[in-house]
């Protein structure tokens, strides 16, 4: 299975978004603070609605616990506000279109699905720590369960 050449200890790639409402968000900004990266592969399939609304169900969790949640696509900001609108999100997304991000973070990668193969995100979390150094990295997410272990992580960082 593929999988990102980040690894836990690494320091987070520092990076630049606009989010659903096309503010720039920067990695940078967050330092102090834990950070939820999760790479999803498009805005409104089941799998992708599935775990931004785990994300959003949990959010508050999150932040008590010191960490901000980005969900990150290469779908348009426009594409953002419209899956938000429609599954009710609380949640950051960040646009990329270029692929800038994704690819610096090493999750497009070659995909095998129902036997063809092709270019896309791998659905990938990363928990980055207040310094901006990268604590845990979940490659291929199995989205059921995915976000409570998560947040259990974050806590035994605490």
């Amino acid at each position: 299975m593929p999988s990102s050449s980040l690894q836990a200890g690494a320091y987070a790639p520092d990076f630049c978004l606009p989010n659903q409402n096309s503010e720039s968000v920067c990695l940078k900004n967050f330092k102090g603070q834990y950070v939820v990266l999760y790479f999803y592969p498009k805005d409104g399939t089941a799998g992708c609605k599935q775990e931004a609304v785990d994300f959003t169900a949990a959010k508050e969790e999150f932040e008590k616990n010191g960490a901000v949640i980005f969900g990150v696509s290469k779908d348009s900001v426009s594409s953002h506000q419209k899956f938000i609108e429609k599954a009710a999100l609380s949640i950051t997304l960040l646009a990329d279109p270029e692929l800038e991000v994704i690819k610096k973070y090493d999750v497009w990668q070659l995909k095998k699905f129902m036997g063809k193969e092709n270019m896309g995100t791998v659905r990938t979390t990363f928990l980055i720590d207040p310094e901006g150094k990268i604590v845990k990295v979940w490659n291929n997410v199995r989205v059921k369960g995915h976000v409570d272990a998560v947040l259990e992580e974050l806590k035994a960082q605490k």
